[in-house]
């Protein structure tokens, strides 16, 4: 087995700093006792020279406009479900470590990623677009992963043997074990990994407990660990609380953009695509704005989400700043392998579902549709307009124009050559739309080919089409 450590080390923090390009220096705060203490603060903070362990009081005399957030267990929750949900899209085996960590279970998942190296690029890039940092780790243990992890030390171990000896140089704190286990192994000189192991096993089971024997043979693969995988949502509905109210368009897609990857992996992990999104905008005192996007197919991809997104928003007019965004997909479709994303970016489908849908939002929604043929023999009413999606194309006919004009035009040039013909139709008798003509494909003096008819009542000469 190969596992894979993510420690969120700022996570705290990065629940309200992450929705905002460039937030304002931001500190959380925690109360100890009867103090109120910094336990986490931005780069903006530390440059006016506040840092983690200053009472709060202090940190707000030093920097002007210092935003303080009391510490949210709950909000921190959600977020760590969130990167699992994300973390879905390597593997369906993802652990939770709380209160700020994941494992992953990756050795059956490296081929489809096209090895270690490309997955744990991927997995640093998704983090961070979702505004976090994280220390990983890979190990042949989950609970090693973890230890390496937490103590920043970022290596992909595949052998227990080289695993061994990096634990060994761990600290004795950094296990999950109670603060008087910690300080009783310090005071008999074992304060790291290593020297903890050099101990009689008797001994030490007897003094601090058998859990710590058992958590040093976990860390390093001497037991099996028995782990509980994350549960993903039936469906999803992810909300940012933003560092400020925004108004403008741009920074309320930034907002977005950092939930889009945690789309992706509850897509990936159900093999679907969503065909519809919403983006529910919250106001002070006012009902939020709902900003819909509606795609021609299903899509996973969270870059084609991004572009509708952009267009969406900047023709959206928004009646007060904006404090939390929500993202929920109401409509999510199976995607098979042979109609996903990629296959449809080798044949061009991609891209001209994307055109449709920027135009839908530009001119409207009911200003494009597609067509599909109708039960008529009537040229003119053998089609009708349809939403374009789970239609198949008609098989085409060599003898008919894709091109048909609105209204028949009567012919006042009279030399044209007839190519091939007549197709007679007469058909709409009972419904008084009778109609009794002869059909030709014909060539103009400019070599234009046409589709023209001549009425069989008034023996006139009509052009209904242009062949392309």
């Amino acid at each position: 087995m190969l596992w894979l450590a993510f420690h969120f080390r700022a996570l705290s923090l990065e629940v309200f700093s992450r929705g905002a390009a460039a937030p304002a220096p931001l500190v959380v705060v925690e109360k100890q006792g009867s103090r109120t203490w910094v336990i986490a603060c931005n780069d903006a903070a530390e440059a006016c020279g506040v840092h983690v362990g200053m009472a709060a009081s202090a940190a707000q005399a030093l920097a002007d406009g210092l935003v303080v957030r009391r510490r949210d267990p709950s909000a921190e929750r959600e977020s760590l479900a969130g990167l699992a949900v994300w973390a879905g899209r390597f593997t369906p085996s993802v652990s939770l470590a709380p209160p700020d960590g994941l494992l992953l279970e990756i050795s059956t998942c490296l081929s489809l990623h096209r090895g270690l190296g490309k997955l744990l690029k991927q997995a640093r890039s998704g983090v961070t677009e979702m505004g976090y940092a994280a220390t990983m780790a890979c190990a042949p243990s989950s609970h090693g992963a973890w230890l390496l992890a937490k103590a920043e030390i970022e290596k992909a171990i595949r052998e227990p043997a080289r695993l061994g000896s990096l634990l060994a140089a761990l600290p004795v704190a950094l296990l999950d074990q109670p603060p008087a286990v910690v300080e009783g192994l310090e005071r008999v000189g074992a304060r790291t990994l290593g020297e903890c192991l050099r101990l009689p096993r008797a001994g030490v089971a007897r003094r601090f407990g058998q859990a710590l024997i058992d958590e040093l043979d976990r860390a390093l693969g001497r037991v099996p660990e028995t782990r509980a995988f994350f549960e993903p949502p039936a469906s999803f509905e992810r909300a940012l609380e933003l560092p400020a109210p925004v108004q403008a368009a741009e920074a309320l897609l930034f907002a977005a953009r950092r939930l889009l990857p945690e789309l992706e992996g509850f897509l990936s992990l159900r093999q679907a695509g969503v065909q519809e999104l919403e983006l529910a905008c919250r106001h002070e005192r006012r009902d939020p704005t709902i900003v819909k996007l509606g795609f021609v197919k299903p899509t996973r991809d969270a870059g084609r989400m991004q572009l509708l997104l952009r267009e969406t928003l900047g023709r959206t007019r928004l009646p007060a700043p904006v404090h939390t965004i929500v993202l929920r997909a109401p409509l999510v479709l199976p995607l098979s392998a042979s109609s996903g994303d990629l296959f449809q970016a080798r044949n061009g489908e991609a891209d001209g579902d994307l055109l449709l849908e920027r135009l839908r939002i530009r001119l409207g929604k009911d200003a494009v549709h597609g067509i599909e043929s109708a039960a008529d023999h009537r040229p003119e009413r053998a089609w009708r307009p349809c939403q374009e999606q789970n239609h198949a194309a008609a098989a085409a006919n060599r003898h008919r124009p894709l091109w048909l004009l609105p209204q028949p035009l009567p012919c006042h040039d009279g030399r044209l050559q007839l190519k091939s013909g007549p197709e007679r139709i007469e058909s709409g008798w009972w419904d008084g739309g009778d109609v009794a003509r002869d059909y030709y494909v014909a060539e103009d003096r400019n070599g234009a080919q046409l589709w023209v008819y001549c009425d069989r009542v008034s023996g006139e000469w009509f052009v209904h089409g242009v062949f392309a």
